[in-house]
């Protein structure tokens, strides 16, 4: 397939921090989590260099209340400096600061967003993005367990079943316009228990939780229907990468990400 990149995608890179300190941004001494080094260099360097290197992000905006960190960081002080980063500050939760960001005037559509831990994202996970959600009112990337496993069996996440399989999300999110704010504001309003399948399906009707209990929606087609009630272009983007829902959430995760660093530079060479 030949990927033809829409014009001028807007990439949210999400690099907000927690009310409690994170065990990774303590264990390594930093102010932040993005700041955490995987195989010597801070996290969020990885994914900020992925969008910068595809031709279809035409800027990225890091959203944090640390940009000051960044800044004073030698290894992210590029950043501060890098024309097509911009840093704006982010509220208490993601769908909030994103709820804020879009009342901007300024901003620019369609949206890619994705977090400051997610390293291994690379140029074909956004090839893959953006083919598939073009024209979407929104779209969120999900990898499914028997993709994940057939690489990495070991491989810990967090699933939600439906009838076409586990589900576990790739922290990579599509927004083709502002049409889909309602969508965001739904997301607000279970964002505290994202890890709650059951309480995100609730706030879509009791037709969606009984569906997803009762196994007889694909995920696809639910999130189809939930969108078509919205009346939304709502889509699932079924990751080919298993390494699009491995993020450096904790020690086990870095571990696997940097073997998997490590096999690509031996590749490439």
């Amino acid at each position: 397939m030949t990927f033809t990149a829409p014009a001028g995608v807007t990439a949210i890179l999400l690099a907000g921090a927690r009310p409690v300190p994170d065990p990774l941004a303590v264990a390594a001494g930093v102010p932040v989590k993005p700041l955490a080094p995987v195989a010597g260099a801070p996290m969020i360097a990885y994914p900020a260099r992925a969008l910068l290197d595809h031709p279809a992000v035409a800027d990225v905006v890091v959203l944090t209340q640390r940009a000051d960190a960044f800044a004073a960081d030698p290894a992210t002080a590029w950043m501060a400096t890098e024309p097509r980063i911009r840093f704006e500050r982010s509220g208490q939760g993601i769908a909030t600061s994103l709820l804020a960001l879009m009342d901007r005037e300024d901003l620019r559509y369609p949206l890619l967003l994705t977090t400051a831990d997610h390293v291994l994202l690379n140029g074909a996970m956004l090839d893959q993005v953006m083919d598939e959600a073009a024209g979407a009112d929104i779209a969120v990337a999900m990898v499914e367990r028997a993709t994940l496993l057939a690489r990495y069996p070991g491989s810990r996440r967090t699933w939600l079943k439906f009838r076409d399989g586990w589900w576990s999300g790739a922290n990579i999110f599509w927004i083709g316009g502002p049409a889909a704010r309602q969508a965001i504001a739904l997301w607000q309003e279970v964002e505290q228990d994202r890890k709650k399948g059951w309480k995100i399906l609730s706030v879509f009707g009791p037709l969606a939780l009984a569906g997803a209990m009762l196994r007889i929606l694909t995920l696809r087609g639910g999130m189809a229907r939930i969108g078509r009630r919205m009346g939304l272009d709502a889509r699932l983007v079924a990751m080919r990468q298993p390494e699009a829902c491995i993020d450096a959430d904790k020690v086990s995760d870095v571990e696997t990400i940097e073997a998997i660093l490590t096999e690509r530079a031996r590749d490439q060479d």
